[in-house]
């Protein structure tokens, strides 16, 4: 018989064992384990010996932050040669940015680290965070899986190409500008084409610096006199979501162009994403987008906010130049990114 691979589910907190409080859903540890032990699928031959690390304190996701990401990184480095895969356990809200962040922290990653969750917590009927649990650690313990992903909803996706879709539906998560790695249904079927194939090098956590970068959402009407107070030589790198295909308000360009420009000089790293879930942002396709191009503004793709975000943290993180990082930023690193 087939040696039992070894999986490793890290528990941070999220909806998915939460329990009710006078406060509201809160997360538990006591009766986590309790419906974990209850779980009869978890304990079928065919499924790999399981190992729970829980973290204290247990958070909604809504409070991660880097040092966060940086304990779930430094708990998967810490534990790499034990483990054939991993699953993290962790809220919905900002899962997309967690996997993102450990997508690029993980360098060189040649086995399953996969985030779930749930919209229902499993001490609630209807509860979606059984079958996301069992098929994610199903998945976890696939030859084929070598990065991070979501799975959740019958669907696996790239972590860094994920985002939040749906606080109200089951199908929570979705990959607008990459297809799908696999899908459970009767059977799970793997898109093999699309995983990522063996990588050369050693196994390497890079921790995130707390590095000073931010989001500016464009709309009608903003004032941006309004962010020249944020946008000083102390933000290293902002991402702009911009309208369409990297459109911003020409009306608005006597305070918004010469603020970047001055942010460009001073060394801040400007990335333009789109609003749109769908579709790629191509500076310069229009008039609206030009004066961004013209002044060293980068070209964030297809690329997620999330994803533009955290790669930022990481090329900082790693102590690159100014030059450096906003040449890498138009590089593929994770598959975040179509050429």
């Amino acid at each position: 018989m087939k040696n039992k691979k070894n999986i490793c589910i890290i528990y941070t907190g999220g909806t998915i064992g939460m329990i009710k409080s006078e406060k509201g859903y809160i997360p538990s540890s006591v009766e986590f384990k309790e419906l974990i032990n209850s779980i009869s699928d978890l304990k079928r031959e065919e499924m790999p010996n399981l190992e729970i690390i829980q973290f204290n304190p247990l958070l909604d996701s809504s409070n991660m932050s880097i040092h966060e990401w940086n304990k779930i990184g430094q708990t998967i480095s810490d534990n790499y040669d034990l483990y054939d895969g991993f699953v993290i356990l962790h809220g919905t809200d900002t899962m997309s940015y967690s996997a993102s962040a450990l997508s690029f922290m993980l360098e060189n990653l040649n086995k399953p680290v996969i985030f779930t969750g749930s919209q229902i917590p499993m001490c609630e009927l209807r509860s979606d965070g059984y079958g996301n649990l069992v098929t994610a650690v199903l998945m976890a313990q696939s030859d084929y899986i070598k990065e991070v992903c979501i799975y959740f909803d019958g669907k696996l996706l790239r972590g860094c190409r994920s985002t939040k879709m749906s606080s109200s539906h089951f199908a929570a998560f979705a990959s607008p500008n990459f297809e799908i790695l696999a899908s459970a249904g009767i059977e799970i079927e793997y898109n093999k084409n699309l995983l990522k194939r063996d990588v050369k090098g050693e196994f390497k956590f890079t921790p995130f610096k707390d590095v000073p970068v931010g989001i500016i959402k464009m709309f009608p009407g903003i004032q941006f006199k309004l962010f020249e107070k944020v946008m000083t030589e102390q933000l290293k790198g902002v991402v702009l979501e911009t309208f369409g295909a990297g459109n911003i308000p020409s009306n608005s360009s006597g305070h918004l162009i010469p603020m970047i420009k001055r942010a460009y000089e001073n060394g801040t790293v400007i990335v333009v994403c789109s609003q749109c879930v769908q579709g790629s942002v191509t500076l310069g396709a229009y008039e609206t987008s030009q004066a961004l191009n013209q002044i060293g503004a980068i070209n964030g793709g297809d690329m997620t906010t999330e994803a533009a975000m955290t790669k930022l943290l990481y090329l900082f993180s790693k102590d690159m130049d100014i030059d450096e990082i906003r040449r890498m930023m138009n590089i593929d690193l994770r598959g975040e990114l179509s050429a």
